[in-house]
């Protein structure tokens, strides 16, 4: 069954991503793209990483900054329950 159709990617596809040791959907969309263009998947990803353990031992869900689809990039509201990273602010560091 696919759990991307942006992108064509299958349930097993992201849990051969996942035993290759993708924890997280950051990690998916970057082995597969999942979960990049409209977003409306990665719920069904979490869902699919949250089943088991990861293989390399980190808790999933834990993996760094929230996951920026580019319909968020672009504007649009995120997916109810999706978390969207905010553009950082611009910081001056003195050398």
């Amino acid at each position: 069954m696919y759990v991307c159709s942006c992108f064509g990617i299958t349930e097993e596809q992201v849990r051969q991503h996942a035993a290759a040791g993708a924890c997280t959907p950051r990690q998916i969309a970057s082995a597969s793209k999942a979960g990049t263009d409209c977003g409306s998947c990665v719920r069904r990803i979490q869902g699919i990483l949250g089943r088991g353990e990861c293989p390399r031992g980190a808790a999933p869900g834990r993996g760094g900054a929230p996951l920026v689809t580019r319909a968020a990039q672009a504007g649009a509201a995120a997916p109810a329950g999706i978390a969207v990273a905010a553009e950082p602010a611009a910081a001056g560091h003195a050398a």
